[in-house]
């Protein structure tokens, strides 16, 4: 069933929140940077373990005592997104220790196309041509990035980098495939345990004070847990997904932007070169596809109107 159309109320919303939530997840790079934890296990072990107890208390209070059922009925698409939960949230805090922001969120910036790949690979979703197009170009935006990290040994943090997109990826046909049963919030708590019973090992022995729990604390909740339940439950149903794909560049321009002023890390030029290509390819091919979602709906109120005019 068609979901219904947001009012103009609806729809503001739905962009308010999603800017919101656009600059909740930009502030990882510069929460991280101020901690003075060195080991990235550590700090993925604590984001993930303040995350997954906050998403499991919303699980709680939503559902009650039929939270596990929920759960369990997701079957295995529920746990293959859980688990491609976990490697995002696991390698996107180790790709931050382990590399700029800017190199890491332009990497991750490559995560709608790698997604319109899987759906046209496994699901046997359409692609436009200019998808096609601007993919070309990200993959060239990447390969000058990639090029530069061998240069300034961020090579490790790149390659951990794009294991996030890949894993999204997963998680996308996972979901199509579940058809309706994954609990997003339900997978998002599954993820977070998993990463933190992953990285528990490593992280040992543990050396955060009590201000590295709070920032970690402020990691799990409030960069990723609520901006992760306000886009699901309010900016997706109510906008498009080009529009979707339009705010969430706010990330990774801000992100960079943050620790930029607070910590002067500046990306390489070949960084920001490599990363500007694969910004203008998201924005222009979410641009065409939102003007191309205005141009049908406009189409479809003008043949509505000629109906009713019609004797």
């Amino acid at each position: 069933m068609t979901p219904p159309t947001p009012t103009p109320a609806q729809h503001k919303t739905g962009i308010a929140t999603m800017v919101l939530c656009a600059l909740l997840w930009s502030i990882a790079g510069l929460l991280t940077r101020e901690s003075s934890v060195a080991n990235g296990w550590e700090v993925t072990f604590w984001r993930s373990g303040f995350l997954a107890a906050f998403i499991v208390a919303v699980l709680a209070a939503r559902h009650r005592a039929d939270a596990l059922r929920r759960v369990a009925a997701m079957g295995w698409p529920g746990l293959v997104s859980g688990v491609a939960w976990a490697v995002m949230f696991t390698c996107f805090m180790l790709a931050l220790t382990r590399t700029t922001v800017a190199n890491t969120l332009f990497i991750m910036g490559v995560l709608p196309f790698c997604t319109a790949a899987a759906g046209w690979l496994f699901l046997r979703e359409r692609v436009p041509p200019r998808t096609w197009l601007a993919m070309a170009a990200a993959a060239l935006g990447i390969g000058v990035m990639f090029g530069d990290a061998l240069n300034t040994g961020n090579l490790e943090g790149s390659l951990i980098a794009a294991a996030v997109p890949l894993a999204a990826a997963a998680n996308y046909v996972a979901v199509k495939r579940g058809g309706g049963r994954v609990d997003f919030i339900a997978a998002l708590a599954l993820g977070g345990l998993l990463s933190m019973l992953v990285t528990s090992p490593l992280a040992y022995p543990f050396s955060a004070g009590g201000t590295d729990l709070a920032l970690f604390a402020t990691l799990g909740v409030f960069q990723l847990g609520v901006p992760g339940i306000l886009y699901v439950m309010i900016a997706v149903p109510r906008l498009s997904a080009a529009e979707v794909g339009l705010l969430s560049l706010l990330e990774v321009i801000f992100g960079p932007l943050w620790v930029w002023l607070s910590r002067g890390e500046t990306p390489s030029a070949l960084a920001l070169a490599g990363g500007a290509i694969v910004i203008a390819a998201l924005a222009v091919n979410e641009s065409i596809g939102l003007a191309l979602e205005r141009r049908a709906a406009r189409r479809g109120v003008q043949r509505g109107a000629r109906r009713i005019a019609a004797p």
